[in-house]
């Protein structure tokens, strides 16, 4: 009797349990092939060099671990689930992984002071003011322990929420609220 009321509720328009969470699952499971690469790189490329420029600093260096991550997702982009992960918390972990690569291979840390370069004022004042602004947080930046530096960059340089950091990192939410709240303090305290 279960065989003939299934179809029959499928003919007459009534979603069974079953039919609900296949319908649920099927539609979490869009490949990311069926993205459009377009829109999603004008709306994460933003983040995703920011989140660079607190890492390395600005330059040539930053755009070319964008570019790098960009087309590691491309190439993964079969891999992506929706039931797992966001699409931009997904490829801020590819980006994650792309640093750490990057400074493997380096095998030494890229001073936060090529950050003094990037200047926006339009007077020579300005322009000192912020170079020696921009020369102070990155020596304190610098200062702090790795991942602390990491979790500032998240949040600030990619503009993730603390829930999306908490997920990347394996750490609770609360937790990278609580760590970014004293490292901001402390920041300032030594400001």
């Amino acid at each position: 009797m279960v065989v003939i009321l299934r179809p029959l509720a499928r003919i007459l328009g009534v979603m069974t349990a079953e039919d609900a969470l296949f319908a649920r699952v099927w539609a979490r499971a869009v490949p990311a092939a069926e993205v459009d690469w377009d829109a999603v790189y004008v709306e994460q490329l933003p983040g995703v060099y920011n989140y660079f420029r607190y890492r390395v600093g600005d330059g040539p260096v930053a755009e070319d671990l964008t570019s790098i991550t960009f087309e590691k997702a491309w190439r993964a982009r079969h891999r992506y689930r929706r039931d797992l992960a966001g699409f931009a918390t997904w490829l801020l972990a590819i980006a994650r992984n792309v640093a750490v690569d990057h400074y493997r291979a380096a095998r030494s840390h890229a001073p936060l002071d090529e950050a003094a370069a990037v200047t926006t004022g339009t007077t020579p004042e300005d322009l000192s003011e912020r170079r020696s602004d921009l020369d102070r947080l990155g020596r304190l930046l610098e200062a702090l322990p790795e991942r602390e530096r990491e979790l500032v960059a998240l949040k600030y340089g990619a503009e993730l929420t603390n829930r999306s950091i908490a997920r990347m990192t394996g750490l609770s939410e609360s937790n990278v609220g609580t760590l970014l709240h004293r490292t901001v303090q402390t920041l300032r305290a030594r400001w």
